[in-house]
């Protein structure tokens, strides 16, 4: 039973795009504060092309993240919204729009500090962002940054 692997999905082929992308332009623009500014409005820009749902809970992941990591810059990244520390990502948000999930997905790089014993998440479902689950994220990204 062996299948024939046929290379990465379409929407994996849109983020490595998107990805490229972003580099590209990042490339370009000139100075720090710019490339700083323009990476905020960016994210904030592709959060709002967002479907409803996503929209909403990006929209919340981005104003706890900023709010209680300011250690963290906003940049796109695979074509999410993602927070880098010393421009290493530490964190994204992905639509569950983007890969055709059922659920949105809050996750993180191995830069995060969230080591736990020998084994630990670094990735979570999000169908909802309640007030409970604000206070986790806000817990998390100040972990993840030290």
């Amino acid at each position: 039973m062996s299948r024939a692997h046929e290379g990465f999905s379409a929407e994996e082929r849109a983020a490595m795009k998107d990805h490229a992308q972003e580099l590209k332009t990042a490339a370009r623009r000139s100075s720090r504060a710019d490339k700083e500014a323009a990476a905020v409005q960016d994210v904030l820009a592709k959060i709002a092309e967002m479907q409803d749902s996503d929209r909403i809970m990006a929209e919340r992941v981005h104003a706890v993240i900023t709010a209680n990591a300011p250690a963290l810059a906003p940049k796109l990244w695979y074509g999410m919204p993602a927070y880098a520390l010393e421009g290493k990502v530490v964190c994204f948000f992905q639509s569950a729009e983007k890969f055709k999930a059922r659920y949105a997905t809050l996750g993180f790089s191995d830069v995060a500090q969230l080591d736990d014993g020998p084994m630990w998440a670094a990735g979570f479902a999000l169908t909802e962002v309640t007030g409970e689950v604000e206070e986790r994220i806000a817990e998390l990204v100040k972990r993840a940054v030290g």
